[in-house]
C-alpha cells in the first residue's frame, strides 16, 4: 500500500469541506509561523495576515491604475490642445513651426525641429523645406517607427538650435498614409540622456506622426 502523501491530504480536505466542521477543535490548535518575526500564530491569525497582505497589494494596484489614468488624461488634454492649435492655423506655411513650438510647449520638450521636403513651389523657399540632405531623407524613410535613444551623431540633430546639448532624441518620420517614403522628419531632443530612451514605447509618437503628417498635407505638391 502506497503511503499517504501531502497531496492526498490536501485533495481530501478540498473534497471534504465539512471536515473542519466536525473537527473544529483542530483549527484552534493549529500553529503556524508568522512571516513577521517568525513567531507562532494561530491559523486564523495567519489567514488574517494573508488577507491583509492581499488587500495591501490590491490597494497598490488600484493606486497605480488611478495614477496611470490621471497621467493618460493629462496627456490626452495636452494632445487635444496641440491638435486644436493645428486646426486653428490658417496659413499652411505656419504649420511646421506651429507643430514643433506647440510640441515644445505642451510636452515640455527642450528643443525641437522639423524639415519637410517635396513641398509645393510656393513653400520651397521656406526654412523648413531646406537643409535636409539626401542621406537625411533616406534615413527618415528607413524609420518604420519613431526612433528614441541616444544622439549618435545623427544629421537631423544639427537642425536643432543647440545640437551640442541634445543627449537623447526622438526622430519622428512623416508619411502620407501608408507611403514607404517619408516626406519629412520631426526632431525632439533633451539634455537628459534618459528622456528619450530605446526602451520607451512609441505609440504616442506614432500618433503625433500621423496627425502632423495629415496637417502638413496642405504643403505637399
Amino acid at each position: 500500500m502506497n503511503p499517504i502523501t501531502e497531496d492526498d491530504i490536501a485533495n481530501y480536505l478540498v473534497h471534504t469541506p465539512d471536515f473542519f466542521e466536525r473537527h473544529a477543535q483542530l483549527l484552534a490548535s493549529v500553529q503556524l509561523s508568522s512571516p513577521h518575526g517568525g513567531r507562532a500564530v494561530s491559523l486564523q491569525e495567519r489567514q488574517a495576515e494573508m488577507l491583509r497582505e492581499k488587500i495591501k497589494a490590491l490597494e497598490h494596484r488600484i493606486m497605480d491604475m488611478i495614477r496611470n489614468s490621471n497621467e493618460n488624461m493629462i496627456i490626452a488634454d495636452k494632445l487635444q490642445r496641440w491638435i486644436r492649435t493645428l486646426l486653428l492655423t490658417r496659413e499652411a506655411e505656419m504649420l511646421p513651426v506651429t507643430i514643433v513650438e506647440e510640441l515644445k510647449e505642451q510636452f515640455l520638450v527642450p528643443q525641437a525641429a522639423i524639415k519637410v521636403w517635396g513641398v509645393a513651389d510656393a513653400f520651397a523657399g521656406s526654412a523648413f523645406a531646406q537643409g535636409a540632405s539626401e542621406d537625411a531623407r533616406l534615413f527618415a524613410s528607413s524609420l518604420t517607427t519613431p526612433y528614441c535613444g541616444m544622439n549618435s551623431g545623427f544629421e537631423p540633430a544639427n537642425w536643432l538650435p543647440d545640437p551640442g546639448s541634445a543627449m537623447s532624441l526622438a526622430l519622428i518620420p512623416l508619411r502620407a498614409g501608408a507611403a514607404p517614403q517619408a516626406f519629412g522628419l520631426i526632431v525632439l531632443s533633451s539634455p537628459d540622456p534618459q528622456r528619450f530612451n530605446s526602451e520607451m514605447g512609441t505609440d504616442f509618437l506614432e500618433r503625433i506622426s500621423e496627425l502632423a503628417s495629415a496637417a502638413l498635407s496642405r504643403l505637399r505638391s
